[in-house]
Order: structure tokens, then sequence, then C-alpha cells
């Protein structure tokens, strides 16, 4: 009951973080509006590179979701702006921090057993190479994305480079369970060989959608976004065998699945390139 009570007032938490950027951002975004209430940004084409951030919660019934919790994500984009505000992108996506919904005895099977003070604390004992107990530091998801995503801005004042961005995409994501034994003192699951068959690395093809707000200041490298980011991935184990657990066997068996994220993202905005463009002040 107690870890419950913590999980959903974590959630809180982060949501309450994540509302109160978002206010931030729009009133800093407004103030410049108004400091800068006769400067006109005519669209143009621009190129510019985005690292991003963004903390997600997965649903669904596949492979992932069914296996990890939330994770934190990190990304980089490069970015290509059309003069009529249509945008093309590439990039790649890290996404880590995920605790595990499973077990350990349902990840390694009969290899994890637990002391009496342990089934308590919940940690998994194995034994090491030299034929001691051990305990597993951690274990962790661990996903990775890149593919591309075409989108277009929607302005509605005179700042032309900014507005409702909506963008979507589409490319290839994978997902496994990562294993801390940096030292490699248990030869069970030696990175090499045998932990290949109890990481459950699935892969597949994934979509996407972005909806959020981008500021492009007239200072370009203060520029920003921010939103909502939603995944549906299409995954399927890829690895020859799993060792353990409920899949336990030979993968070709398994069917494609779904699982999906929900993100709140926000990144920055350092520019390349931009076409010379015309400003106009007004004076009353």
């Amino acid at each position: 009951m107690k870890w419950k009570k913590y999980n959903i007032m974590g959630k809180k938490s982060i949501l309450f973080f994540w509302v109160f950027l978002f206010f931030c951002t729009h009133v800093f975004s407004q103030e410049m509006f108004r400091r800068d209430r006769n400067y006109v940004d005519t669209a143009t084409f621009m190129v510019w590179a985005s690292p991003n951030f963004s903390f997600q919660f997965p649903f669904g019934k596949g492979y992932l979701s069914s296996t990890f919790k939330n994770n934190y994500c990190v990304g980089l984009d490069l970015t290509l702006k059309t003069k009529s505000n249509w945008t093309i992108d590439v990039g790649f996506n890290y996404m880590f921090g995920s605790k595990l919904k499973k077990s350990p005895d349902e990840i390694l099977g009969d290899m994890v057993f637990y002391g009496e003070d342990d089934i308590t604390h919940k940690k998994p004992i194995v034994y090491n190479g030299a034929g001691n107990n051990s305990i597993i530091l951690s274990f962790e998801g661990r996903y990775w994305y890149f593919g591309t995503s075409v989108g277009k801005i929607f302005p509605f004042n005179r700042w032309q480079n900014s507005g409702f961005w909506l963008k979507l995409g589409i490319g290839y994501f994978g997902h496994k369970i990562h294993f801390t034994d940096p030292e490699n003192y248990f030869p069970q699951i030696d990175q090499k060989t045998y932990r290949l068959g109890y990481d459950q690395r699935s892969q597949g093809v994934s979509l996407n959608q972005f909806f959020g707000y981008l500021f492009m200041q007239k200072r370009r490298v203060l520029s920003f976004y921010a939103g909502i980011e939603v995944w549906e991935i299409f995954s399927k184990p890829d690895r020859g065998y799993i060792f353990a657990g409920e899949l336990a066997g030979p993968t070709n068996k398994l069917k494609t699945k779904f699982s999906g994220l929900v993100a709140i993202k926000l990144g920055w905005i350092l520019p390349f390139y931009e076409k010379k463009r015309v400003t106009t002040f007004y004076y009353y």
C-alpha cells in the first residue's frame, strides 16, 4: 500500500512539474511578444538542430508496455523548415531509466532465489562465478529509435516562424532489458553469450505524433518548443530464443504486438542556417 501511495504521489509530482513548465513557457513567450510587439518575423527557410528531453508513460498490452514502467528520453533532431512553414526532420532518440514490471525470476528463471529478508526487499540473489551468492545491481529498460517526420507550423500572429506545431513520423524502434553487471561477475548472463537469451530484445516499426508550440525568438538561439508526443510501437522479439519467463522458447512463433508511449516533450532549437529574411517595424 505504501508503494502504491508513493507511486501515485510521484506521478502527481511529475505532472505538476510539467504543467508548471508549460505555464512558464507560455508566460515567457507572451512576454517576448509584448516586448517586441512592433516586430514582424517573416516566415523563411531555416535549418536547425534540436536536442530534446521527454518523460514517457507506456500503455497497451505489447512487449514493451507489459515489461517496462515510465522512462526518460533524450534525443537529437535535424530539422528543415520551408518558407511555407512545412518541416521535415530526421532524428535519434535514446530511452533509459525504466524500471521493470516483471520480477527478476520472471526474467532469469530458476537461477534467482530469495533469502528470508530478501523476499521483503525484493533483492534477487544469484550465484556468481566464484560460487558465492551476490545481488544483481539492477535491471533497467533501454530503448532506441531513429526515423523521420513531416510537420507543419501554424502561426497565429506576426511571428510567422512561431506557432502550433503538428508532426507525424515513422521510424524503427527497439527495446530490451539492460542488466547492470559491469565486472561480468555472472557467467550465466555473460554479455556476449547467454545474456542474449534473457534481455528480451524486441524491434519493429514505430509511428509517432507530436502536437505542441514552437517559439522562434528574435535571437534564434533562445528558441524552443514544448508539447505532447505519442508513440505507437509494433515490435516483436528478434533473438533466436528466450530462456525464461512466459515468453520462453523460440521467438519465431511470437507475434508482433502493439505498445504505446505518451510523452511530455521539451526541445531547444540551435539554428544552423537561415535564408535572409525581411523584418518590418511599425511605428505609430
